[in-house]
């Protein structure tokens, strides 16, 4: 979190003197309009890519991570498992459905098993469990 926290902070600081040299230069009269709106475009641009590129190295549970004796101390079957896993995703009845070639009323059925399984009430409870369960 500090990190973060230095990093924008940073990342505002660099913006600010640039936008204080972009003002003294127009005034100067040395640089053109266009040159320093490039300037900041192209900076905003990287600071862009800098921030996709740690959004996107975010690491997901590993298979080595997940706990498969837990799943069959649940007694979660495969299939209930990928609807587990689609559900985390934040995919809907349908969108799973389709995604696995099932009817809509199985991916139901097996979110109620899910459900009572993981003894949650609505399915973002049962991936706080699941995720606290170290199954996700």
């Amino acid at each position: 979190m500090k990190k973060t926290i230095l990093v924008f902070g940073m990342l505002i600081l660099a913006l600010l003197l640039l936008f204080q040299f972009s003002k003294y230069a127009i005034i100067s009269g040395d640089l053109k309009v266009e040159l320093i709106v490039a300037a900041i475009a192209i900076v905003f641009f990287f600071v862009g890519i800098y921030i996709n590129k740690k959004s996107l190295s975010k690491s997901d549970t590993t298979i080595a991570n997940i706990n498969k004796e837990k799943i069959k101390e649940l007694d979660i079957s495969n299939r209930e498992y990928e609807v587990l896993q689609k559900i985390a995703e934040g995919l809907s009845n349908k969108e799973i459905a389709e995604q696995l070639f099932l009817s809509e009323s199985t991916i139901k059925t097996h979110v109620s098993s899910l459900l009572v399984k993981l003894d949650a009430k609505r399915r973002t409870q049962a991936i706080t469990k699941a995720k606290s369960f170290e199954i996700l």
